[in-house]
């Protein structure tokens, strides 16, 4: 089975470039189903999760192909409405062609979709919407199966502010007739990247990025062109890295505005950061301070995907600090697997409390789930010795060449073949 070997890094020195979103181009490649001509995709992540997306516009009667960080896609000889189970199970955002499907098709069946294990994510608010509409929803302990004739726009009032949810409201919307308000909306970015993409394709949209989007839905769409947003979460990545290790990184084609959580957790830990629009460079050459205590929120707040990271930035930290979770209730699985490392933490429910430590030692670790394993990752760079850490297409599912960027700038890791035990 495959293993990164990690060994304590050098302070980093180097550049990276940041590739595009996987929570921006995992929608927007179902949103392609709702265009009636090809559609190109800039930008475009090379990673697991996108390959699974992939596979699942083919089952679809979809074609794809990709060309270096572009991917071609032609909608035009869809046909089917059910997502197999197996490419349902393979990650969670197998759900967001729900509302496209049933957009496009009048029809979508899907078994209950896969991903990481770090809390329930139920689709209750998703079918919410799609009942708004005037679909007819079918639920069984396996499979969720709508339908509708015709949708019609209406008034969507969702329980809380649920990405996912408001994705896939926008995307059934789109083919409503009529006008669409979704009231508690998530705001992040990639709802604004969404909903760029869905305008470039001619959709009428108003109000992404707020707590009230629009839609005028009804009106076919022709398939464009268009470059998937930064990633926010892996810039933050190597930017913890780089706190972590000590050095100095430049990131380039990255988007400073939406790191800003982020920034000022690292500058309150004593990292120096210069920006310009696309790049930031980051310098930590002094002691790391343990930064406030950190709670996820939904944007503008603090990125759940990012806390795993940052935590594992503030292992030896001098001070303690805390981390609360309030996003998914399982998040903090790797926090047992830190323990291995030596690092000085204790969970209390959705809270982490975490003192830096003197030293880390190596260990053998199982990452769980995607940024789990990435704090992993961050964590065995501060470690004396060598260590093992499986469960690498976790990691695989969100991060475009990971251990080639590390590498790249100092870091020692390599993607080595244990044989499993018999």
């Amino acid at each position: 089975m495959p293993a990164l070997l990690v060994s304590k890094s050098p302070p980093l020195s180097g550049e990276v470039t940041i590739h595009g979103a996987k929570n921006s181009v995992l929608p927007i490649l179902a949103a392609t189903l709702l265009c009636r001509t090809p559609c190109v995709l800039h930008n475009c992540p090379d990673i697991l999760d996108v390959t699974h997306t992939r596979a699942i516009l083919h089952s679809l009667g979809c074609a794809s192909e990709r060309r270096g960080a572009s991917v071609y896609i032609d909608p035009r000889s869809c046909a089917g409405h059910s997502i197999p189970p197996e490419l349902a199970a393979s990650m969670r955002a197998s759900s967001l062609f729900l509302g496209a499907l049933l957009a496009r098709q009048g029809e979508a069946s899907l078994s209950l979709p896969g991903g990481c294990p770090i809390g329930a994510r139920p689709v209750d608010y998703h079918l919410l919407a799609f009942r708004a509409l005037g679909a007819e929803v079918t639920e069984t302990d396996d499979t969720i199966h709508c339908r509708a004739r015709r949708l019609t726009g209406a008034k969507i009032t969702l329980p809380g502010p649920s990405v996912g949810a408001t994705e896939n409201a926008m995307l059934a919307a789109v083919g409503a007739e009529g006008v669409t308000v979704i009231e508690n909306a998530a705001c992040e970015p990639e709802i604004v990247d969404l909903a760029g993409f869905l305008t470039a394709c001619g959709a009428k949209i108003a109000g992404a990025g707020t707590g009230r989007v629009t839609v005028k839905g009804g009106q076919p769409l022709t398939g464009a062109t268009y470059t998937i947003l930064p990633d926010r979460i892996e810039t933050a990545t190597f930017l913890c890295a780089c706190a972590a290790c000590g050095g100095t990184l430049t990131l380039r084609r990255t988007a400073p505005r939406l790191a800003e959580p982020i920034l000022n957790s690292l500058t309150e830990s004593g990292c120096r950061f210069s920006c310009t629009h696309d790049t930031i460079q980051i310098s930590r050459d002094g002691p790391l301070i343990a930064c406030r205590p950190v709670v996820s929120k939904p944007y503008p707040g603090f990125p759940t995907d990012a806390m795993p990271v940052l935590l594992a930035s503030q292992l030896r930290a001098e001070g303690q600090t805390d981390f609360t979770e309030t996003i998914f209730e399982n998040r903090f699985g790797y926090a047992r697997e830190l323990k291995k490392l030596g690092a000085q933490l204790r969970q209390d429910e959705n809270t982490v409390h975490l003192r830096g430590a003197p030293q880390l030692y190596a260990a053998q670790l199982f990452a769980e789930d995607l940024r789990g394993g990435a704090a992993l990752v961050l964590a065995a760079m501060q470690a004396e010795g060598e260590s093992t850490i499986f469960g690498v297409k976790h990691i695989e599912r969100g991060y475009d060449t990971l251990e080639a960027a590390l590498q790249s700038v100092g870091a020692r890791l390599k993607t080595v073949e244990i044989p499993k035990k018999m």
